[in-house]
């Protein structure tokens, strides 16, 4: 499926751009703290332009220190700071690296189980055989729905 290499690839192109602008992680506090903070905005003030009530701030700010907070609920307080929200999920390394680790892996667990039979019947190939066979499925499942389908088959 060619679409979905050309797919990864404009993907690709985006996050590296994310990963250069040094996106950090969140501050201790978090975003809503550091940023209101930064503002010189007190809880009371973002609850009233939020039109919460001041608990209701602290509440949400341990919410997004515990990972629990919702996206609308993250969206409306940086809307209220007059910020914008910028949400992401970025690989840790490039989405062709990771698809073809994963059919590496496809591939390698396929030709075990094929080569543990072929040793039993005295019909084993050579390492370099292998190697180009092992080439051979990783190009064929890089693009293929399923990659991703654990196989629980062992030889």
């Amino acid at each position: 499926m060619k679409h979905l290499k050309s797919t990864r690839r404009r993907l690709d192109t985006r996050f590296e751009r994310i990963r250069a602008a040094g996106v950090d992680a969140r501050p201790y506090h978090g975003w809503i703290r550091t940023i209101r903070d930064a503002l010189g905005m007190t809880s009371t003030e973002l609850a009233a332009r939020m039109n919460l009530r001041q608990q209701s701030i602290s509440d949400i700010e341990r919410s997004e220190r515990l990972h629990t907070i919702r996206l609308n609920t993250l969206e409306k307080a940086a809307e209220a700071m007059g910020c914008q929200l910028v949400y992401a999920i970025v690989p840790r390394t490039t989405l062709e690296e990771t698809v073809q680790a994963q059919a590496r892996h496809r591939a390698d667990q396929h030709l075990s189980r094929v080569a543990h039979h072929s040793r039993l019947e005295n019909q084993s190939v050579s390492e370099a055989v292998f190697a180009d066979q092992l080439d051979d499925l990783v190009s064929l499942f890089a693009d293929r729905r399923g990659l991703w389908t654990e196989t629980t088959t062992t030889p």
